[in-house]
């Protein structure tokens, strides 16, 4: 794996410096509490609203910084993870790319495949708008190209939330985005096991869809950048179904709650991991990469479930034996995965 991050920032001092005068109407209040009370200590921003407030930037101007921005960290991510697998970029037989933030043609995929020296015969996967949940379908994806073809593929994640803080509203939900969101990139290599002496298998993923929910969560393209919609209805919905896609996930492969030791749950915000650790009866200490990974790095989209695993991995005790990963995001849409040590 690799990980890097824009410029580092503390939620107080956003908060103090830059969205206190932003919600300066009747909304000040309900703001103040929502970002103390986000789980969020420190976050990461490629435009800094100390520094530039982009909440009046057109979406042309927006997704031009995006892709300044998005390059280089995603060069220092794939670089990162090639060097930990030791594997050259030429080597790879399929990159896939998650983001939701910011799009151009010739897309990331190419421009960092072109950067990063791959061969012209890597294939390439460009998934978006699949939001927080998007990791665990490119993971899915790449493993499949990997069992299949017998060559190594990389999965890149890469959002840049802070390019649409949008202009001052009275409405929670984008107090609540605003609060929470964050930037991040992570990148994961996957070779053939029989190329792999240790380390993590990708055993299964699942998912499961509410359609009848699709409007709680949306992500909407407008001439301000791109506008998150976010009911408080979410956690309520998963909890209908995270129990029964952990349950049958594990029992496929003759597991069960007690057999996972090691728990990477999407911080999609405080509620929904106290939802998770409710309905599956957890101990509050198997949530401690995930509000770990909230309070240190925020919600930052599609990246953060790979920031989690990358925490379980490097933890002191040593790498969990049996790791499940949940990522939640539009659709209602919830994804598990299974990893299982090697």
């Amino acid at each position: 794996m690799g990980v890097t991050f824009p410029g580092p920032m503390r939620q107080d001092e956003v908060w103090t410096g830059f969205f206190e005068r932003h919600y300066n109407g009747s909304r000040r209040g309900l703001a103040k509490r929502i970002f103390e009370n986000s789980g969020v200590v420190t976050r990461h921003g490629a435009v800094n609203p100390l520094i530039e407030d982009a909440s009046g930037w057109s979406t042309a101007k927006r997704m031009g910084r995006y892709l300044t921005e998005a390059l280089p960290l995603g060069k220092d991510a794939v670089t990162g993870a090639l060097d930990a697998a030791g594997l050259r970029p030429d080597e790879i037989g399929l990159f896939v790319v998650c983001s939701c933030t910011g799009y151009a043609t010739p897309g990331l995929d190419i421009l960092l495949a072109r950067d990063l020296g791959m061969a012209p015969t890597t294939q390439r996967l460009f998934i978006g708008h699949m939001g927080c949940y998007a990791a665990l379908p490119g993971l899915g994806a790449a493993t499949d190209f990997v069992s299949a073809r017998g060559l190594p593929a990389v999965l890149l994640c890469l959002e840049l939330t802070s390019l649409h803080v949008q202009p001052p509203s009275e409405d929670p939900q984008q107090i609540v985005a605003h609060a929470l969101f964050s930037d991040a990139a992570a990148a994961v290599v996957l070779v053939p096991r029989a190329d792999q002496a240790s380390g993590q298998g990708v055993a299964e993923i699942a998912a499961v869809t509410d359609t009848a929910t699709a409007d709680h969560m949306t992500w909407d393209v407008t001439d301000l950048g791109f506008r998150m919609g976010l009911s408080p209805k979410v956690p309520d919905v998963l909890s209908i179904y995270v129990a029964d896609l952990v349950g049958d996930l594990l029992g496929r492969h003759g597991l069960t709650l007690a057999d996972v030791d090691g728990w990477a749950v999407h911080p999609g915000g405080p509620r929904i991991l106290d939802v998770v650790r409710d309905r599956l009866a957890l101990p509050e200490s198997a949530l401690a990469e995930s509000r770990g990974t909230l309070a240190e790095h925020g919600n930052c989209s599609s990246p953060t479930v790979l920031l989690i695993i990358d925490a379980l991995r490097r933890r002191a005790s040593g790498p969990p034996k049996n790791t499940v990963a949940l990522a939640f995001g539009p659709g209602l849409t919830l994804y598990g995965t299974l990893l299982r040590g090697l």
